[in-house]
Order: C-alpha cells, then structure tokens, then sequence
C-alpha cells in the first residue's frame, strides 16, 4: 500500500498522465490527425514505476504510411515523427481508438494492477506502458518488472496486467513472479 501511494503522490508531483500527453500532442500533428490516437506506449521506466518516456501515435491520412508519432520526455514534446508502419494497415493497428472509452489514465491503471496479489512482496523496480485495442474497449497492458533476489541490482520480467480502460477491471493477469529467483 506505501508503495502505490508513493507511486501515485510522484506521478501528481509533475509527472503527466498518458491522457494529459494525448491531449498537449494534439498541439502537434495537423488537424487531420487530431484526436485519432492509434496506440499509446511508454519506454521502460527508470528509477520508478511512472515512466518518463512516452509515444502517442496518431492515424494521419496525409502521412505515406498513415501515421505520426510524438515523442515526449518529462511531460514535454521531444519529437514528431512519421514512422514506418508497413504492418499496421493489414493487422488494424491503424484504427483509432474509441476515445469516449478513455475513463482510467495510466495512473489509475497502475494503481489497479498494483493491487494483483501476485506483485505482494515484490520489489517492483520498473514498469512500461502500452494503451493498444482490446476485445471491446481500449486496454492498458503494464509490463512489470522486479529486483531479483539473489542479485537485487538485477531486475527480472515478470509479466503483464492487462486493464480496460473503459471500466479499470483486470482484463489479464500473466505474471510469473518465480522470475525473480
């Protein structure tokens, strides 16, 4: 419980939410793409469980494959890009997400995956983010990762928890915590 709330009073010290990077990347890429996020991903964090690095892509019907990506660090724009996506159109990775499902932020989601029983006990050292299409809403996948406990200067991957962000209830839970031996 100390832990989540220390994650939780970090990440509203200054931190910005995945919501708040969706909206403040609007300001960056052209009117035909506003508010058409595709997907939204974090890199792993770094010294805590908030990331710090974040990626908002959007569907851009003017870009040659369809999408611009900006990059944020610390809450503030780094970069706008128009990746190469040649898969994306053939799996449906370029259809944008139901952004009236948008109800928990990312750290709100945190929170709740925080509260799986498998992570007790757990020195829980990092976390990476992904908001990708679920079966019926838009999810958040969190990536969890621990000190190992012969060696608590490494860190193992011990697995994903997977959480609407239309209702916050635990989707998926795939978390191995025997990584850490």
């Amino acid at each position: 419980m100390g832990l989540a709330l220390g994650v939780l009073s970090q990440s509203a010290a200054g931190d910005s939410t995945a919501f708040d990077l969706i909206k403040e990347g609007d300001k960056y890429v052209g009117i035909q793409a506003k508010d058409r996020v595709v997907r939204t991903r974090s890199e792993k964090s770094i010294a805590s469980l908030t990331p710090n690095i974040w990626y908002v892509d959007y569907y851009d019907p003017t870009a040659t494959l369809k999408a611009t990506e900006v990059k944020f660090g610390g809450g503030r724009m780094m970069d706008v890009k128009r990746p190469l996506r040649l898969l994306e159109p053939v799996t449906g990775g370029d259809q944008t997400l139901d952004r009236k499902k948008f109800k928990v932020d990312s750290d709100r989601a945190l929170a709740i995956a925080l509260k799986e029983p498998l992570l007790a006990g757990l020195s829980l050292r990092a976390t990476q983010f992904w908001l990708e299409h679920g079966d019926h809403s838009p999810v958040w996948k969190i990536r969890f990762w621990a000190a190992k406990l012969g060696d608590p200067n490494k860190m193992a991957d011990i697995g994903d928890v997977v959480i609407s962000s239309a209702s916050g209830k635990v989707v998926r839970s795939e978390l191995h915590p025997k990584s850490v031996d």
